[in-house]
């Protein structure tokens, strides 16, 4: 089997509100400023890349690639054109089989994103190819079901609070608030979320780098006292201060995880020797594929952390390639993030268009079970959202 082609589509998906709200109240958090400060970009919108490999033997795989200059730094235009122009070309000709050699020809720490829909891609091909879900080429299952956490945006106590309880009532039961900056207020904005929820209800928390040491330190021992029953503090201080973070660990009882500050696998062991974190954010997109996402996990097994699955946006590609990964993976810290069920609907057929969507049956997604991702895209819809077919 030799590849004979690899072709990336760019998908804008306009969305009626930014997903966390620039200039969010109450917090430092700010998200992506283009959204209102780039000409090209007027609307809120969201943009992805889809990557179709294909073969001589006519087994295809598909990945998707996330492209938001926010969060990963890449655009949808720079992402689409590394893939078609530079990275795709060199693997014309090659087994798909042999996956990380493939992935180390084209390696450049830059184009992680990139990386990761051709990574997936390939996962996806070589595992239709063997008539077996991605979750057997990982490792196998150890779980069907894994249970899903959604992101709240910041805002005021009773509207943040209002949100969970709307997700409540589409099956969800778990939740990450955006906080930071505000340590008092924000432990009470947890305090009032907790009572509204109730007991039994997941909450973690992401500080997105929004406190100094002894911020982070006064917000987790004021949660503490509210009994606010927190799980995780996601990123309390900057990305470069593993040092600062360590002694926020060290000073606490709840774990501290590390988002921002941990892109590659070596980024995990700069975390490791620094003793910076209890738990590691693992986004595929983030970390460039399955094969980096698997060996930041591996790390964070030998050092005896947990690890996250964190949101990504997309077009339903992702979602599934999460589940595929959080089924394999046994640091996986109980709920993956799916903040996109909440944003847009998905592009794929039946039956993955409604096992990817809310409401969801007893707070969890099934990892699906067909071959390679186990899922197949709506084509009509992805042309109805191609970013050259609208003109943009």
């Amino acid at each position: 089997m030799k590849i004979t082609g690899v072709k990336a589509v760019p998908i804008q998906v306009p969305v009626s509100h930014a997903p966390y709200p620039t200039g969010t109240a109450g917090t430092k958090f700010q998200w992506n400023k283009r959204l209102r400060d780039f000409p090209k970009r007027p609307e809120p919108v969201l943009e992805y890349v889809l990557v179709t490999v294909s073969t001589d033997t006519g087994v295809t795989g598909t990945g998707e690639s996330q492209a938001d200059i926010g969060f990963f730094g890449n655009t949808v235009e720079e992402v689409t054109i590394a893939i078609n122009d530079y990275l795709g070309p060199q693997l014309i000709g090659l087994d798909p089989f042999d996956r990380e050699s493939l992935l180390d020809r084209i390696d450049f720490r830059t184009q992680n994103c990139a990386l990761a829909g051709i990574d997936l891609a390939l996962y996806d091909l070589t595992a239709r190819a063997l008539g077996t879900p991605v979750s057997t080429l990982l490792g196998g299952r150890h779980r069907d079901r894994i249970p899903v956490s959604v992101e709240i945006a910041g805002g005021d106590p009773e509207s943040m609070a209002a949100e969970c309880v709307r997700f409540m009532k589409l099956g969800v039961r778990a939740f990450k608030p955006k906080i930071g900056g505000h340590p008092d207020e924000d432990a009470d904005r947890l305090h009032v979320i907790r009572e509204a929820v109730g007991p039994g209800v997941s909450l973690r928390a992401d500080a997105n780098q929004g406190y100094s040491v002894k911020e982070a330190i006064r917000f987790c021992e004021r949660a503490e006292r509210l009994e606010v029953g927190l799980e995780l503090l996601e990123q309390p201080v900057e990305a470069w201060d593993l040092q600062g973070m360590a002694r926020v660990r060290e000073a606490v009882n709840v774990l501290i995880e590390a988002d921002e500050a941990c892109y590659t696998d070596h980024d995990a062991m700069q975390i490791v020797r620094h003793g910076a974190a209890d738990v590691l954010n693992i986004k595929i997109g983030k970390a460039g594929g399955f094969g980096r996402a698997r060996k930041i996990a591996a790390i964070a097994e030998s050092a005896g952390l947990g690890c996250v699955l964190g949101t990504a946006f997309g077009t339903g590609i992702e979602m599934a390639a999460k589940l595929q990964l959080a089924a394999a993976t046994l640091g996986c810290v109980d709920a993956v993030e799916f903040t996109e069920l909440g944003l847009h609907h998905n592009f794929l057929t039946r039956p993955g268009r409604d096992l990817l969507a809310l409401p969801l049956a007893d707070g969890c997604l099934r990892v699906p079970d067909g071959p390679g991702l186990g899922v197949e895209l709506d084509l009509e819809e992805v042309a109805r959202f191609t970013l050259s077919e609208r003109g943009s």
